[in-house]
């Protein structure tokens, strides 16, 4: 989740634009040992998403044009490891069975993620909304960057990539039913830090 904004609406409209099915909270990074555990980068906050007995669902990015298949995969056991947890699944028990895990995307349907506390949003909330700056477009949400000082909401348009710092003071309103963040941003940051990729 993110900052704190004025305006809430509900993420579980059904006119949604562009709405995921499903939504990812977990990335497997390597084997880990030879018994069959691996490493996952934990993508999500909400508490309990690998205890034992949780079912995620796992797939690998998919190339273009073709559907990844998906697979279910059920937590057996799962500890704090310093790049994430280090989790191992049911059936899963050895390392050539952990191998073949790795690079998987772990998600869980939509229906599963907890609406957002008031005046937060999640990042698949925030991704593809339309920025303006004071009335005039600014573009597309395609990315967001945590940094030292917070969240960096990466707006382009076009080949011109825009770090937003998506911070109280920034925002005029967030709409993510409409897919709509209205900003008003100092003078000078877009010329400051706007790049051509």
């Amino acid at each position: 989740m993110s900052s704190k904004s004025s305006k809430t609406t509900d993420p579980y409209r059904d006119d949604l634009p562009d709405r995921p099915d499903r939504v990812a909270v977990g990335r497997v990074l390597r084997p880990h040992g030879l018994k069959g555990e691996v490493v996952v980068e934990v993508l999500s906050d909400v508490p309990g998403r690998l205890d034992p007995g949780e079912r995620l669902l796992a797939s690998r990015p998919a190339a273009a044009g073709k559907e990844s298949p998906v697979r279910t995969l059920t937590v057996a056991s799962s500890q704090p490891h310093k790049t994430g947890a280090r989790v191992r699944f049911e059936g899963i028990t050895d390392v050539d069975g952990a191998e073949a895990l790795r690079n998987l995307t772990l998600e869980v349907e939509l229906s599963q993620v907890p609406p957002a506390e008031p005046g937060t949003y999640y990042y698949f909330e925030l991704l593809g909304c339309r920025c303006s700056d004071g009335g005039q477009d600014l573009g597309e949400v395609v990315d967001l960057v945590e940094d030292g000082g917070g969240l960096l909401l990466i707006v382009a348009d076009g080949d011109r990539r825009i770090p937003v710092p998506f911070v109280e003071r920034f925002l005029r309103g967030v709409d993510v039913v409409g897919k709509r963040i209205d900003l008003e941003l100092p003078p000078g940051l877009l010329e400051t830090c706007a790049s051509r990729s």
